[in-house]
């Protein structure tokens, strides 16, 4: 019996001991619900039950690159943004808020916010966006063609870069034309927004994204509609004034 005694309280002392390292190690069932008048934290990653991320909430400091097909690739370009990016099913961008706000030690503004959804496995097909600083406040809606992720994946928009900085510079932009005339690059075609000179338009675009069409207010309350050919020349214009 005295055996027992001993086996019992030796169990039981083992017991505990593993209790106690489940504990302090966070191996214990995941809560289900939990409340919080407050939470502060530097990055929120929101997954599915396999580990798929489906949204990251970020501080700039945390601020991830993007992902496709589950792989984060750098994004330096984003060293200085805080926000939230949406990830769909397989792991892959589809969207995201980014913005930020910066005051220099010499008094200039350099601020943003930009709203995006994002085509399969491509780039943004509607956009919100808004840019400040001292030249110049923009504030706009833009939606786009973008190529089927097939036709132009992400990895050629990359290399669609690289190797036009090989060219010279008088021929990247003949580079960027061909691409544009094979349906390989995005074209905005709806653009709404205020102009530089304080005025406010909406353009229309073709499939090349040339301006056809453009609604516009000056800063001085002039309103008059546009219509221009395929050289970007206004072939007619309609306004208060005219007559036809």
């Amino acid at each position: 019996m005295s055996q027992i005694r001993t086996f019992l309280a030796g169990a039981s002392t083992m017991a505990s001991a593993l209790a106690a390292v489940f504990v302090l190690t966070g191996a214990r069932e995941p809560l289900k619900h939990e409340r919080f008048d407050e939470i502060t934290v530097g990055r929120i990653n929101i997954v599915e039950p396999d580990g798929t991320k489906r949204m990251v909430i970020s501080s700039k400091a945390q601020f991830p690159g993007d992902f496709l097909q589950g792989k984060e690739n750098a994004r330096p370009d984003r060293a200085n943004v805080a926000g939230m990016l949406f990830i769909n099913d397989e792991g892959t961008e589809n969207g995201g808020l980014i913005q930020r706000g910066t005051l220099s030690a010499d008094g200039k503004v350099s601020s943003g916010l930009s709203l995006t959804f994002d085509r399969f496995r491509q780039d943004q097909a509607l956009q919100l966006l808004n840019h400040d600083s001292e030249a110049h406040q923009q504030t706009a809606i833009k939606i786009n063609d973008v190529p089927y992720y097939q036709v132009t994946s992400m990895e050629d928009v990359r290399g669609f870069s690289a190797e036009a900085k090989k060219l010279p510079p008088g021929e990247q932009q003949a580079y960027y034309q061909k691409l544009s005339e094979q349906g390989r690059l995005s074209k905005n075609r709806i653009w709404l927004g205020n102009t530089g000179d304080k005025g406010a338009s909406l353009q229309l675009k073709d499939a090349r994204g040339r301006v056809r069409m453009m609604l516009l207010v000056s800063a001085d309350g002039k309103a008059e509609i546009q219509m221009l050919d395929e050289a970007g020349k206004v072939s007619k214009t309609i306004s208060p004034a005219s007559r036809d």
